[in-house]
């Protein structure tokens, strides 16, 4: 059987080449191609045209739910599974809403990394254990948010982009450098934010931004392995 080719996006080498090491050890999965950010992740999938993307949600600049939503719209038969360090809900729903097939915990074993890549190649979906688990009983107790209860919903990928960086304190124009806009792009992305989400000041963008729950992606890693 041919082996599934897999692009691995993780801004850690160690990540990568631990990740690598598992795959390389059966002949199931091949890596294609390497990525350590977002931004690279659709340029390479178009030049490997790989089955599966592993993708880390803490990347810089453009976050793995962000580089996801991205890939699927230019590369829609790709299947993403994102790896994270953090369990907690909004970035597993937002990660499946993004079009992901797979949420894996980075602390998973690597027989748990395997199944799931094995499930996801056959077309179905996975979820690490413990995130399932908490998952459910948040559904059974019933403060699972519903779609259309976050006023971030109304917001474009790009503009939850800006948002998060806008919220992290950088300026426009470290926004523009960052993202390759222009400043004047930038500036009436912020404007268009405040008037969809009601506030009138970066104050109030960083509020919502933190109640959402969507600046702590890029948290840096507690550990040089991530």
């Amino acid at each position: 059987m041919m082996p599934f080719d897999i692009v691995l996006v993780d801004d850690h080498k160690l990540v990568r080449d631990g990740v690598k090491t598992i795959l390389e050890r059966g002949a199931e999965f091949r890596v294609v191609g390497e990525a350590d950010n977002g931004a690279e992740v659709v340029p390479l999938c178009r030049k490997t045209n790989p089955h599966i993307v592993l993708m880390d949600i803490g990347l810089p600049g453009m976050n793995g739910i962000e580089a996801t939503t991205e890939l699927l719209r230019h590369c829609p038969g790709v299947k993403v599974v994102i790896l994270s360090m953090y369990d907690d809900e909004n970035s597993v729903v937002s990660a499946i809403r993004s079009g992901a097939r797979a949420f894996v915990l980075k602390k998973a074993s690597s027989a748990e990394l395997l199944d799931a890549l094995r499930t996801v190649a056959r077309g179905g979906s996975y979820l690490s254990p413990q995130v399932s688990d908490r998952l459910l009983a948040r559904i059974q107790r019933g403060d699972l948010e519903t779609r259309g209860r976050s006023p971030l919903e109304s917001l474009s990928p790009r503009e939850l982009q800006v948002l998060r960086l806008v919220a992290e304190g950088k300026t426009s124009k470290d926004i523009a450098v960052m993202l390759d806009l222009g400043l004047q792009t930038v500036r009436s992305y912020r404007k268009t934010m405040m008037k969809k989400l009601g506030v009138n000041n970066v104050a109030g963008l960083t509020q919502l931004a933190l109640a959402a729950g969507i600046t702590h992606w890029d948290k840096p890693d507690a550990s040089p392995v991530g």
